[in-house]
């Protein structure tokens, strides 16, 4: 699922790459054309991860990621307390990590020195790090709130 969402960067990226700062032709098309051409196929691939993700919560009985931004970034503190209770999987967060020695990292799978294509890859593996953080730690808090785990500013209350 990680390689739909990259692939949309990439050509996103591509796209207005192309748009802004091509002025040869592109495999004898206009940078226009090519460039409109790579934006909408980027458009297209990051549309169709969306519907495959929303069919793949519906299909499995995935828990759906709920919160905005900052209480997700908020819930990424106890996602990473309570990951054994939970059932965050030792392998995702080590993907995580690794997804951060990259991005840090002075080696690089594509040098920054070739324009424009030195960064795609940066850009998607921060886009697919981003993404995957956001969305478990929106699950992680439906799964507080369903029930299986007090939340913490609840627990103090009791019922009428």
């Amino acid at each position: 699922m990680g390689t739909v969402i990259a692939l949309a960067v990439v050509l996103t990226l591509i796209g207005l790459g192309t748009l802004f700062w091509r002025d040869a032709d592109v495999l004898g098309l206009p940078p226009a054309v090519a460039g409109v051409g790579a934006l909408v196929l980027g458009v297209a691939a990051g549309a169709a991860w969306v519907l495959r993700r929303r069919r793949r919560w519906e299909r499995d009985g995935e828990r759906r990621p709920v919160g905005n931004v900052v209480q997700r970034a908020k819930a990424l503190p106890r996602l990473l307390r309570e990951r054994k209770a939970y059932g965050l999987p030792t392998t995702t967060l080590a993907t995580w990590a690794f997804g951060v020695l990259y991005l840090v990292s002075p080696v690089d799978l594509l040098p920054e020195l070739l324009p424009l294509i030195g960064v795609t890859d940066d850009a998607g593996v921060a886009v697919w790090l981003l993404t995957s953080v956001s969305t478990v730690a929106g699950q992680f808090i439906n799964w507080e709130r369903s029930g299986r785990r007090p939340l913490p500013s609840d627990e103090g209350r009791r019922e009428p």
